[in-house]
């Protein structure tokens, strides 16, 4: 009888404990431009019921079986949406969490799976009931109607900072968290874009706060933006890896083993971030083919290897060419999109770097010469980039279509000369000058020349 008592205990006692209530170690509450996420960590998935009750508005969680171990999330004054957040036990024992409104919403819930961060999610989404947008960070105002422009309109930048919000990104041996790396360098370039005479920066993400790949590009194609760049500082098992890389949209393969998984890893920034992953854009499975129909892609590859030229020269770049990756927030069906890896962030010595304003203020003025290399050398007519000067615009050595079919380009910045160009490529000096109808005393900045190969 007593090994019969040991073996029940052995065997079943831990199945028991299994089957007792979920355990709720605590929540966050993520306050972006257009809504509110309640993050709630759990030990097991949590079914729940969701509804709204009305004077006063608040929004209610019934969870049969779960208690709360932790500490619920305090609102913030500046949080548009939610009052505050707290708890009880109905006469049933069922946890009941109840959300205390500022204003009526339509709200959504599901659960999230455990991944290599985070445990089981019960996720709700809260946004405004009224149909009226919310004012916040991250929101540029109405977009201008064609028909209402005055002449000349400045260009749009979309700058987007990774990560953010629920989703930390990669993370440094320091401890450094990827998306406040990336949003301190992207509020850099955005401050010097609105700096710019016909420029104007459209921030993507100004807060800590997460935003699904489809709604980041929602959000530039929604202000028509000109250039979308995209920031981020990764993550590598090596962590002598090092150095800065450019990105495009991969429409045949990727350059490499390692840009592929970085993209994949990229690509499931949804699944960490809180996002209900049945929840996509239709027409994203189309980009590739609608950015082949409208030369995307080529003044894509232009603008990235201005960008990279300018980077080049704050620090070593991880790969000398511009690099090509199945990049799901690179898929804009009509604006040319690169993605900037700034540096490692798993290198100790880079990770110093990137938390470094000065540091981050050098990436930014890269980033900032690069793209206006680009709008030198490639401004749309009907912006004021087009309009500057006296002549007919800077010389093309190459129009786009020959540049992208020669494989590389260089777009001249300052300081440029034939010989420099000639030697940061390996080739020689005659070949470089027979590729290129230019006269080496005359080297325009923005100026694109083909570069041969060998």
């Amino acid at each position: 009888m007593t090994q019969i008592f040991v073996l029940f205990t052995l065997f079943f006692l831990p199945l028991l404990a299994v089957a007792g209530p979920a355990e709720i170690s605590g929540a966050r509450l993520w306050i972006a431009p257009d809504q509110t996420q309640l993050v709630i960590d759990a030990s097991a998935p949590l079914a729940h019921k969701v509804f709204p009750v009305s004077a006063p508005n608040r929004l209610i969680i019934d969870i049969p079986d779960a208690r709360v171990t932790g500490k619920l999330p305090l609102a913030e004054p500046a949080d548009a949406l939610v009052k505050g957040v707290r708890s009880g036990v109905l006469d049933n024992g069922q946890l009941r969490i109840v959300i205390d409104l500022k204003q009526a919403v339509r709200a959504k819930s599901f659960v999230l799976e455990p991944n290599e961060r985070y445990g089981h999610r019960l996720v709700v989404d809260m946004a405004p009931k009224t149909d009226q947008p919310r004012t916040g960070k991250g929101q540029t105002g109405s977009k201008p109607v064609a028909g209402d422009r005055q002449g000349p309109r400045d260009l749009i930048i979309a700058i987007d900072p990774g990560h953010g919000g629920e989703d930390p990104g990669a993370i440094g041996a320091g401890g450094t968290l990827e998306k406040y790396v990336t949003l301190a360098i992207g509020r850099k370039l955005a401050n010097l874009v609105n700096r710019e005479s016909g420029m104007r920066a459209l921030l993507i993400r100004d807060g800590d706060y997460y935003l699904s790949l489809n709604k980041r590009i929602e959000l530039s194609l929604d202000q028509d933006a000109d250039l979308f760049v995209s920031i981020h500082a990764d993550a590598f098992v090596d962590q002598e890896a090092s150095g800065s890389s450019v990105f495009i949209l991969a429409s045949d393969g990727a350059t490499s083993r390692q840009a592929d998984w970085l993209a994949e890893r990229e690509n499931s920034a949804d699944r960490i971030g809180g996002i209900d992953l049945t929840d996509k854009t239709p027409s994203l499975s189309k980009t590739l083919w609608e950015m082949a129909q409208r030369g995307t892609q080529e003044h894509s590859n232009l603008a990235a290897t201005a960008v990279l030229n300018h980077l080049r020269r704050v620090g070593a770049v991880h790969h000398a060419q511009v690099q090509k990756a199945g990049f799901a927030v690179l898929k804009v069906p009509t604006i040319p999109s690169l993605l900037v890896e700034s540096a490692f962030i798993s290198n100790p010595e880079e990770e110093k770097h990137l938390t470094s304003g000065d540091y981050q203020a050098k990436l930014a003025g890269a980033l900032l010469s690069g793209i206006k290399a680009y709008f030198t050398a490639y401004p749309p007519p009907d912006t004021r980039w087009a309009k500057k000067g006296a002549g007919p615009g800077p010389k093309k050595s190459a129009s786009a279509a020959e540049a992208a079919t020669a494989g590389r380009q260089h777009v001249v910045s300052k300081g440029d000369t034939l010989e420099r160009i000639a030697q940061q490529y390996a080739i020689s000096l005659n070949a470089l000058r027979s590729a290129n109808t230019v006269d080496a005393n005359k080297l325009r900045i923005g100026e694109v020349l083909i570069i041969p190969e060998g």
